[in-house]
């Protein structure tokens, strides 16, 4: 079957059609250029449509440059060009005006479609660059002669270009084809690649009686994590049991250092179910609902304190018999409870695999790319950006602001 893309002389190749390639191939659309995108997959943006729960968590509403810089790791200093020339009102624009996606701002300035639907962002995406797209194909080799990139060989052909991007994600969610293979090509072209490691992610609980707890999602707690009897960091918001241990944005947020303090030993991590009420005040209300329930078991006395599927696993582990009656708790048992409810212990055994990591810490050494055109400063006529890149947010949209922000970078800078 005749290929419509073969035999042409492409002004640019877009290798990967995720976020980043999708709004670098808008942009340019806009600027008549004669471009490709490639992927594996036979849709666009897999995991663009997997994000935030099938939502979308387009961007977080942080205007302030410099406070927005901060809350990224790795060179964070490396996006400050890229966030400058497409801001985040600037992203809220796009959709609104480019894609008709209206938006709307929630809880934590998160960003989401108005309609809570991110199938329409892909398919908004698709609709612009259906002509553009070449799916279902395989980068197989990326050729080079003399620092310079000659073609892309593919199961479906060769294709060549004056310029190529290189924006292929990173190692998390391997499902939706993001499967870390642009590290190895990178390095093949003469990058240097850091550690990988997967980020924000889930993390895996010793402790039997978390499975009780699976589907139970906390709010307005404070988790702190603790090695050798000392708080190394806390976080304030939600969370939320899984049948392994434990997830939410507290956790996803805290995990790479988790990760870090696991490999020097044993991690705990403490809830505090009550933070907004000290030691004293909380036992005053202990008393007070235990004196009301009376006569009741303890099991059946906990329902304005607790969540129901959590009070059984707060008596087990305060070693109170269940049917003990409220008046008649003892003095240490009740002690036993007022602990446990300001600092429950959970111990981590690890963090969970790269399929539940929502991003890769990790990856292109920002140093070696031109933060000003996302150009490499290795290859002459090579752009990389996005999720591949050595650096990261936390979760909240963060992480799709870099993917746009370095697409459009490109979009504009390429010849």
């Amino acid at each position: 079957m005749y290929n419509q893309h073969m035999n042409k002389q492409y002004d640019l190749i877009i290798i990967g059609a995720g976020p980043t390639g999708l709004i670098a191939g808008v942009i340019a659309k806009q600027r008549n250029l004669n471009f490709l995108i490639i992927d594996s997959n036979n849709k666009v943006g897999r995991k663009l449509a997997i994000t935030g729960k099938g939502r979308c968590n387009i961007t977080n509403y942080n205007t302030d440059l410099n406070d927005l810089i901060d809350q990224y790791f790795g060179n964070r200093k490396f996006l400050f060009h890229a966030f400058s020339e497409f801001s985040i009102t600037d992203t809220i624009d796009f959709f609104n005006n480019e894609l008709n996606i209206p938006t709307k701002v929630e809880r934590g300035n998160r960003v989401f479609p108005e309609n809570d639907k991110s199938l329409d962002i892909t398919d908004s995406f698709f609709n612009i660059l259906k002509d553009n797209l070449q799916l279902n194909t395989t980068v197989k080799e990326i050729l080079t002669k003399e620092k310079q990139i000659i073609g892309v060989k593919t199961n479906k052909g060769t294709f060549e270009a004056k310029n190529y991007l290189l924006c292929t994600g990173g190692k998390s969610y391997p499902l939706t084809g993001s499967k870390g293979d642009g590290y190895r090509w990178i390095e093949d072209l003469g990058h240097t690649v850091t550690k990988l490691k997967p980020a924000l992610i889930p993390v895996i609980t010793k402790e039997n009686w978390i499975r009780d707890l699976a589907g139970l999602s906390l709010k307005n707690v404070r988790i702190s994590v603790w090695q050798n009897k000392k708080k190394k960091l806390e976080r304030f918001g939600e969370a939320l049991f899984t049948h392994e241990g434990m997830s939410g944005p507290i956790i996803i947020d805290m995990s790479r250092e988790i990760g870090e303090l696991l490999e020097n030993g044993k991690v705990k991590l403490k809830i505090d179910f009550k933070p907004a009420l000290d030691f004293k005040t909380l036992d005053e209300r202990i008393l007070r609902d235990l004196g009301e329930a009376n006569t009741k078991a303890i099991k059946n006395s906990l329902n304005k304190l607790l969540p129901k599927t959590l009070i059984p696993v707060m008596i087990e582990i305060s070693n109170i018999d269940p049917n003990e009656r409220a008046s008649q708790l003892s003095k240490e048992e009740r002690k036993a409870l007022l602990t446990n409810l300001k600092g429950m212990e959970i111990t981590i055994d690890s963090l969970d695999s790269w399929d539940r990591a929502i991003v890769t810490a990790g990856g292109v050494n920002t140093r070696e790319i031109d933060p000003k055109t996302m150009k490499s400063k290795i290859v002459n006529n090579l752009y990389i950006a996005g999720e591949i890149l050595d650096v990261y947010g936390p979760t909240g949209g963060y992480n799709l602001q870099i993917c746009w922000s370095t697409g459009v970078l490109v979009g504009k800078s390429v010849n």
